[in-house]
């Protein structure tokens, strides 16, 4: 599963959020088996080791190359790196003779700084590169793609359903229109369009930031794969492992809430007044504190991080 890594890109700067908190939430037994989901930049990866005894274990996951690359500075017997979709933590866990043994499961949701701000990946507004988005960019359809073949009733749900943009199909027209002319390849083009076609721009936001992140979710499958991330989570951790889960958008944070809720009250369509035991239930997850979100300190030091949400929840069995 495991791939050469390509090399990483220098000078871009990444700040892994609530970083103490995630791995104060996380690791709770310094001999045990964990796994990161998301290894990024590998800041939760590193602070994570240095918890660790010399018995504990990190393995973990990511589907970007240059993250990949990055873990190779890691020299510590501990740790092993698998790219892969996050989707497929339960499968990686398995292959490592880990699954349903993890002491704990961390999830860091969404890009990463170094990829908004490399122009080549394409994922900002503002800054022109190629119009990609893919965080594996070696696989799958480009936001480049799937804008030169998707009609305005595609692009329009796109752009309500994972931008939550209230103009949807007024942009996706314009989109449509200028696509006539020729082929979008440039993110600052795309960006342009939009801008122009937005006819309600709010405070501090640019009008092409709710398409971009529709674009994203949509070439990288993201809600599809935090759905099948948390089921594999759940069935990965052992007994008492803790399941940590940081989101930075209404999208991501209702559906890791919704897992959570479902899977601490459990089945509640039981009939009434029959004597039934927990395990009966399946309450298999409880609860561990209420959600948290950064600090005014972190947020000044790192403002990408003023949205995001950690919700942390605990295996019963």
């Amino acid at each position: 599963m495991q791939s050469a890594p390509d090399t990483p890109p220098r000078g871009f700067r990444h700040a892994s959020v609530l970083l103490d908190g995630a791995v104060d939430a996380l690791v709770h037994d310094s001999d045990g088996a964990y796994l990161d989901g998301t290894f990024g930049r590998g800041g939760h990866a590193r602070e994570i080791l240095s918890r660790l005894s010399p018995r504990g274990r990190l393995l973990a996951i990511d589907r970007d190359p240059q993250a990949i690359a990055e873990a190779a500075a890691i020299d510590d017997p501990r740790f092993t790196i698998e790219r892969a979709e996050f989707a497929r933590l339960d499968e990686v866990a398995r292959a490592h003779e880990l699954h349903g043994r993890l002491a704990g499961v961390l999830l860091d949701i969404g890009v990463s700084s170094p990829q908004l701000d490399d122009p080549e990946r394409g994922f900002s507004f503002l800054r022109d590169g190629p119009l990609d988005m893919r965080m594996d960019p070696t696989r799958g359809e480009s936001a480049a793609g799937f804008i030169a073949r998707a009609g305005e009733a595609e692009l329009s749900r796109v752009f309500k359903e994972y931008g939550e943009e209230r103009y949807a199909r007024r942009l996706a027209r314009a989109i449509l229109a200028r696509r006539t002319e020729r082929r979008f390849e440039r993110t600052a083009d795309l960006a342009e369009v939009v801008k122009t076609a937005h006819p309600a721009w709010e405070k501090h936001k640019h009008p092409a930031t709710r398409v971009f992140q529709a674009l994203r979710i949509q070439v990288n499958g993201e809600l599809e794969q935090l759905d099948a991330a948390l089921e594999a989570a759940l069935e990965a951790l052992a007994p008492g492992g803790h399941l940590v889960v940081i989101s930075f958008h209404s999208l991501e944070d209702r559906r890791v809430k919704r897992f959570i809720r479902h899977h601490v009250r459990g089945d509640t369509h039981l009939p009434r007044g029959i004597p039934i035991r927990d395990e009966q239930l399946e309450r298999r997850l409880e609860a561990v504190g209420k959600a948290r979100r950064p600090g005014e300190a972190e947020v000044k030091e790192n403002p990408r991080a003023r949205s995001a949400v950690m919700r942390v929840a605990r295996k019963r069995y």
